[in-house]
């Protein structure tokens, strides 16, 4: 399942088994026209591809968020309607990392099943060396990132070698760590210093709750889109040849 060009061979009871949820919400979300409609093959069944699977994932992913299927409906409305599912995995794995903690426990089994595919050991390695999860110190459970599982799992067939994902991510920890302290000392000493000295002020209180509440994923947002953009930039200017 490597990109959202993949015909749609998922039943509703498959891919519900798929997402972790029922199918009884899977057709609860293309009623409200949160899914769109099944591709109708022989037999008049219904079937879902890559691109219903993630935008469920994201849906799901939402409401974890707190927000409500009102609010979800909004969101979805402002997404570009030619997203393709490997977009929408991105998309989701932004969200999950707004979270407190995204991660949960769980055994081999469940961990292939939302995965969607068997796993070999040199898959886990290369989960682990992107991230995704933890290998469990004896026979218990991985501590699996859900926001980052479904990503890695397409990445999982794309050519690279396992030291080039390491090195990669030593790459990215190491720039936004540093980008995450400058943009801390930032808020630290242009806004939360200012607000220290109105403290005693009910209203500035309460808009400094408010854009707490807010900076993260605002902050988040904002460094995804220069990545991208500096990313094209850079392998533009790597791979073109003179």
């Amino acid at each position: 399942m490597a990109t959202g060009t993949e015909e749609p061979t998922l039943t509703v009871d498959e891919l519900a088994a798929r997402a972790g949820v029922t199918v009884r919400t899977v057709r609860f979300y293309g009623t409200r026209g949160l899914l769109p409609p099944p591709v109708i093959g022989p037999r008049r069944v219904g079937h879902y591809g890559p691109a219903h699977l993630s935008r469920l994932a994201l849906i799901e992913e939402l409401q974890r968020q707190g927000m409500t299927l009102a609010a979800i409906e909004r969101y979805l409305e402002q997404l570009p309607p030619d997203l393709s599912a490997h977009d929408l995995a991105i998309h989701r794995a932004l969200v999950a990392s707004w979270a407190p903690d995204a991660a949960e426990d769980m055994g081999r089994a469940e961990l292939e099943r939302r995965a969607g595919r068997a796993l070999t050991e040199a898959d886990v390695d290369r989960l682990a060396a992107m991230g995704v999860l933890e290998r469990p110190a004896d026979a218990g459970a991985y501590r699996v990132d859900v926001g980052l599982l479904r990503l890695g799992a397409e990445l999982l067939d794309v050519p690279i070698a396992h030291e080039t994902i390491l090195a990669a991510r030593t790459v990215l920890l190491e720039h936004t760590r540093s980008a995450a302290h400058e943009l801390t000392r930032l808020f630290r000493d242009e806004v939360w210093g200012p607000y220290r000295e109105r403290e005693s002020d009910p209203e500035h209180v309460k808009a400094m709750k408010s854009l707490s509440a807010h900076m993260q994923p605002m902050v988040l947002q904002a460094l995804l889109t220069a990545f991208q953009r500096s990313l094209k930039e850079e392998l533009r200017a790597a791979f073109t040849t003179e």
